[in-house]
Formats: C-alpha cells, structure tokens, sequence
C-alpha cells in the first residue's frame, strides 16, 4: 500500500477551495483536479510499504505528535510547482507556521530511523488541488499561473493531529 503522512482538512476548507478553482477548471486545462475528499497537506510521502510496517510507523507517529498542541494553520493564495512556464502541479497556499515545521522535522527525523530516507527538497506545505496530465504540453498550461491570480481563497483551520492516509493509484494513474 502507498502510504503519506497528512494534515486532513476540514470539509468546508475542502469545498470552499473547490468552489474557489471553479472559474480555473471550467477553462478546461490538461489537468486532473483532485476531488475535495482528497485534499490534504502532505507532511510525508512513504510510498509503497509492506502491512506489517503500518504498526511501528503509526508508533513513530504517535510519538512525533506527543506533547504538540492543536494550533491554527493560514491557507490561501495559489499558485504552480514548479514553475508557471511548466506548471506541473497547480496548489493552493499553507503558512509555514513553525508548529507545522517542527512537526514536518520530527516525522522526518523518526522515519528515518524505520528506513525512510530524508526528504532532499524543503518543506513547502501546500494543497495540491490538481496535476498536468501525463504529456501535456506546456502551452495550454502556461496559463493556469495567470487564471490562478484572479481568485480568492482564505481560511484558517486548526491543526490536532497528523494522519497516516493510504493512496490507491487508479488506471488513470492518479
């Protein structure tokens, strides 16, 4: 099973978010939206992991979170990885708030010790709300940055724990 580890988002962050890309996916860009139900902030990424290491992850976990308060997260504003002359992944914006960070660095931290190697890039926690479809070229993308400028989105959620979520890859490869 692909495993990552999240901030889930409350239901009305999720559909306000949708309504707010509503004008973006109405122009039809070669993009697969992600549906509201799966939106999240990724912390992170594990990738493919046999069953019989959910347990000790989950340990690992509790153990990242223990002591952390709940604490309040900004999102808004958006914008493209990596670049907006070839967008790959279209997302909406989350504060670097430093509770977030110090969680982000203890997950890390205590992955690694289960074998998980470190994330080489940094943390830049965001929404992601849609990807390029596999080989669309870059023209009818370059866009999206532009379309994004026009819209408005914020709110502000509390944050009480991280969740160990499953990613199951459908034929389309989302």
């Amino acid at each position: 099973m692909r495993l990552f580890v999240a901030v889930n988002l409350p239901a009305e962050v999720r559909s306000g978010l949708w309504e707010a890309m509503e004008p973006v996916r109405r122009r039809q860009y070669p993009v697969r939206w992600v549906d509201p139900d799966g939106m999240h902030i990724t912390v992170k990424f594990l990738g493919d992991v046999d069953d019989p290491r959910e347990s000790a992850i989950r340990q690992v976990l509790d153990a990242a979170v223990a002591g952390t308060r709940a604490f309040p997260l900004a999102i808004g504003g958006f914008g493209v990885f990596p670049n907006a002359s070839r967008p790959r992944v279209v997302w909406a914006g989350c504060e670097a708030a430093p509770p977030l960070e110090l969680l982000q660095h203890r997950v890390e931290q205590r992955l690694e010790a289960l074998g998980f190697p470190l994330e080489g890039r940094a943390f830049r926690p965001h929404v992601t709300l849609g990807r390029a479809k596999s080989g669309a070229p870059a023209g009818p993308l370059a866009s999206v940055a532009t379309a994004l400028a026009d819209l408005e989105y914020a709110a502000e959620v509390t944050v009480p724990s991280l969740d160990l979520m499953e990613s199951r890859l459908s034929p389309a490869g989302v």
